[in-house]
């Protein structure tokens, strides 16, 4: 789903950076309050592992690209501000050092990637899985629900800014300036590639790594552990 430069015009690329600075400061200020010493090795990590599992990308009609993100998991382990800027520091590294996704469209694939996937993925998750303990598999098939949901949504809104193109920036007699494709074009392409394969592998990759977490250290899960704590001082107060 990385953009490249030259397939949207000012007017989205400059709404998009409009758009995504203060989400950056504002995620920002939110992960310096939220953020513990243990967790700070995971955000390296999960930046890590959404960077390379984005390298495996595979040429899409139109102009853009299409892959598993990482972006489902790390708003559910993390959490989705903490995914703002894992994912942000990942495709800025990716456009800056291999040129994959245009240095204009930064922002817009930012907010496709790294703010709408995470805050789907994470209340997707959280709406099939409320009320269940953290042992349920109800969780593990939720996680899986809000992988594949969240990189069909985020695809669907790249095929949306494809598609505008035509209709904001074309010359006198009608020819486009940047994106070619109209609407109709744009999003089937990009929402069918992904609901069809990359975004299977997403719901995939998501369970697999959950289940792992889940086995293993559930305190690691976004709020978990508040919730935890919570859940004692209710018991305590109405023994």
């Amino acid at each position: 789903m990385h953009i490249p430069d030259g397939y949207l015009g000012p007017y989205t690329y400059i709404a998009m950076w409009i758009i995504m600075v203060p989400i950056w400061y504002y995620a920002g200020r939110k992960l310096s309050l939220e953020l513990k010493s243990r967790q700070v090795p995971l955000l390296a990590l999960a930046a890590a592992f959404s960077f390379v599992i984005m390298m495996f990308n595979v040429p899409i009609p139109g102009g853009s690209t299409g892959h598993a993100v990482g972006g489902a998991i790390i708003g559910i382990v993390l959490g989705p501000w903490a995914g703002v800027i894992v994912i942000s520091v990942a495709l800025v590294l990716q456009a800056l050092m291999f040129g994959d996704g245009g240095i204009t469209a930064i922002a817009a694939n930012c907010f496709n990637m790294a703010v709408v996937m995470p805050f789907v993925a994470y209340y997707v998750y959280k709406l099939i899985s409320s009320g269940t303990e953290i042992s349920s598999s109800r969780r593990i098939i939720a996680s899986a629900i809000a992988g594949y949901v969240s990189l069909t949504v985020a695809a669907a809104f790249t095929g949306f800014e494809f598609g505008i193109q035509p209709l904001l920036h074309h010359t006198a007699e009608g020819v486009p300036l940047y994106m070619p494709y109209s609407l109709s074009v744009t999003v089937p392409a990009m929402v069918l590639e992904h609901a069809l394969g990359f975004s299977i592998l997403e719901a995939l990759v998501t369970a697999l790594i959950f289940a792992y977490i889940q086995k293993t250290d559930t305190s690691l899960l976004y709020g978990e552990a508040d919730s935890k704590k919570k859940k004692r001082m209710k018991n305590v107060s109405t023994a």
